[in-house]
């Protein structure tokens, strides 16, 4: 029994020191401010814009050459 007991100790020691680990981490972790966010959404959304020009642009050219063939 005293085994079982040791062994039920140590997993849960593990999981204390891995949380501890975790919410350490955590502490360490700088979240963006509200500037940056907008900066980096706006700068997402004007580069999928312009992905999307892209491919119309090319599927206009590739219909226009197969309409004239």
């Amino acid at each position: 029994m005293a085994k079982k007991e040791k062994k039920l100790k140590k997993k849960k020691d593990k999981k204390e020191g891995y949380f501890k680990q975790v919410r350490k981490e955590m502490k360490q972790v700088v979240f963006p401010n509200k500037k940056t966010i907008l900066k980096y959404t706006l700068a997402t959304i004007i580069m999928v814009a312009l992905m999307i020009l892209f491919f119309e642009a090319i599927s206009l050219i590739l219909s226009w050459i197969k309409g004239m063939f």
